[in-house]
């Protein structure tokens, strides 16, 4: 059976990456029927499109999406990430942003469950009087116990399959004491049912400090949006770099495709060099596939990139290197 994957190449380094995923997940013997979409910030350039609601509209019957990276130089602030990322997480409900980091130099091996659809990403927020000596620019963060409970949930059910059992929630409730308190009662209260994992509870500006000093301390990490996003970069950046960095945009009730994709941007700096580093889009195509139950293939791909931080080589050298492990 073939896989209907919708595949966003994007802009910069993002096709480049994304065409090594696929060559090693061919490899690994899983059949993708690949539909390209050219959206991004190039076609924005070109003629105005960014996401259209027909296009949601098909990826609504795929099985999954794999996104290579977006972004252009010229393209204003918001605009893709808004219209493109943000509107495929809120119109798909992804609502679990799951980013794995191993290291095993190091010791780590964690996993960061990041929520997705809410936080100070919902787009509440707006101006008074722009433009002017007195203008105001709110930007508020939206909880729903709904919205934070489900990826509590599902973060413990996470922590519970892992060796360690261990979940960290990370927040900042010692200021943030509505948001705060809302994700520390809920976490507490389905903590109540999962008496066989422990847990953990650090302010956001302390996790920064223990994941530089500690990484391998933390197993699973369940967090708001906002934090998410931020703790994640740093913790790509302490385990080998943000080109290892994979992850997947979830929707765990499978009422529609989910979305993986890379950490890192599209470095438009390197595009068309053949210098970007392959791993982290071949991982978070091997994401995708456990996502569609093709476990053992995803695992063959997980141990092919697993010392890869050694090799040496460009785009494709790399991506045959990791084909060749997995064949």
């Amino acid at each position: 059976m073939a896989y209907q994957v919708g595949v966003i190449g994007g802009d910069g380094i993002g096709p480049e990456v994304v065409a090594e995923a696929l060559k090693v997940v061919q490899a690994a013997g899983v059949g993708i029927d690949a539909v390209d979409y050219d959206l991004g910030g190039a076609r924005y350039l070109r003629d105005g499109t960014v996401l259209p609601d027909d296009v949601l509209d098909e990826w609504r019957k795929l099985d999954a999406l794999l996104l290579g990276a977006v972004g252009t130089p010229g393209v204003p602030p918001g605009v893709i990430e808004r219209g493109l990322l943000l509107k495929m997480r809120f119109e798909l409900d992804l609502y679990v942003n799951q980013r794995p980091f191993t290291w095993p130099a190091d010791g780590i091996d964690m996993i960061v469950i990041r929520e997705n659809t809410e936080g100070t990403y919902a787009g509440e927020g707006g101006f008074l009087r722009k433009g002017t000596p007195q203008e105001v620019a709110t930007q508020g963060s939206v909880n729903t116990r709904m919205g934070v409970e489900r990826c509590v949930r599902y973060a413990f059910e996470l922590a519970a399959s892992r060796p360690r059992r261990h979940l960290t929630l990370v927040h900042k409730t010692n200021v943030l004491t509505f948001a705060g308190d809302l994700w520390e009662r809920t976490f507490n209260e389905v903590a109540s049912e999962h008496p066989d994992v422990t847990t953990a509870y650090n302010h956001v500006d302390a996790a920064c400090i223990y994941m530089v000093q500690k990484p391998a301390e933390y197993d699973v990490i369940v967090t708001d949006n906002l934090f998410g996003d931020i703790l994640t970069d740093l913790a790509g950046a302490v385990s080998g770099g943000i080109g290892f960095a994979s992850s997947g945009n979830l929707n765990p009730a499978r009422t529609g495709p989910s979305m993986f994709e890379p950490v890192h941007g599209s470095a438009p700096d390197i595009a068309g060099t053949g210098t970007a580093n392959p791993v982290a889009a071949i991982l978070s195509a091997a994401m995708m596939l456990d996502h569609l139950g093709e476990a053992a293939a995803a695992g063959r791909i997980r141990t092919a990139c697993a010392d890869t931080g050694s090799l040496v080589g460009g785009t494709s050298e790399i991506g045959d290197l990791v084909k060749e492990r997995v064949q």
